[in-house]
């Protein structure tokens, strides 16, 4: 049987990777995170989508320590989530310093746990907002590391990471969920369902 866990925001690019993985493989479990993050709704809206869309399990995963630790708009209520036209050349304040080595990591454990042979993250180094862990050599580099230490062949698959927005849409669209996607999921930094605030830059990065 062919098992795969998905790390799960309820965001569009973990949705359509979840979507896509549910006509791959013959098992799929969801990993979601609460890490005190602002828009912390989307751990509802993951919820609501990995019942409707048929995952077999969904994990909701404490990962407190990573707010505790990384400071960042999206961790702290006193850092303002910046307008598109605000982002600046370098790392942007909405950047969470190590989340994806945290969720890749705790995402391995679980893999490991249920006899899983991938974790599937929406990370995309087309349309990456300047974030240093959603780049291809960085996943890869973290899957081997994973892999030497839990002596196990495990695959990181990053079904997006070359994929521009507009494809990410068009791969929706393929597996017929193209509205589903659009309307019930959420990727805005102000936790705004669907087309989100229109303001911050993930929701222009998402409209454009």
């Amino acid at each position: 049987m062919k098992r795969a866990v998905v790390v799960f925001s309820g965001g569009q690019d973990s949705t359509t990777c979840l979507i896509q993985a549910l006509s791959q493989y013959d098992e799929v479990h969801c990993v979601t995170f609460d890490y005190g993050q602002r828009h912390r709704a989307e751990i509802t809206v993951a919820r609501e989508l990995a019942m409707q869309l048929g995952a077999r399990v969904h994990k909701v995963i404490d990962a407190g320590l990573l707010n505790t630790l990384a400071v960042s708009s999206l961790t702290r209520d006193s850092i303002p989530v910046p307008g598109y036209e605000e982002m600046p050349d370098g790392l942007p304040s909405t950047f969470v310093p190590g989340r994806n080595i945290l969720f890749l990591t705790l995402a391995s454990i679980y893999a490991y746990q249920v006899e899983a042979e991938a974790v599937i993250t929406g990370v995309c180094e087309t349309d990456f907002s300047g974030y240093p862990d959603c780049r291809d050599g960085f996943i890869k580099a973290l899957n081997h590391a994973v892999n030497l230490g839990i002596a196990r062949e495990l695959h990181f698959v990053t079904p997006l990471m070359w994929l521009d927005k507009a494809e990410t849409w068009a791969l929706a669209d393929y597996y017929h969920q193209l509205d589903r996607v659009r309307n019930d999921t959420q990727t805005c930094y102000n936790g705004i369902k669907g087309d989100g605030c229109g303001q911050c830059a993930a929701c222009r990065l998402r409209a454009r």
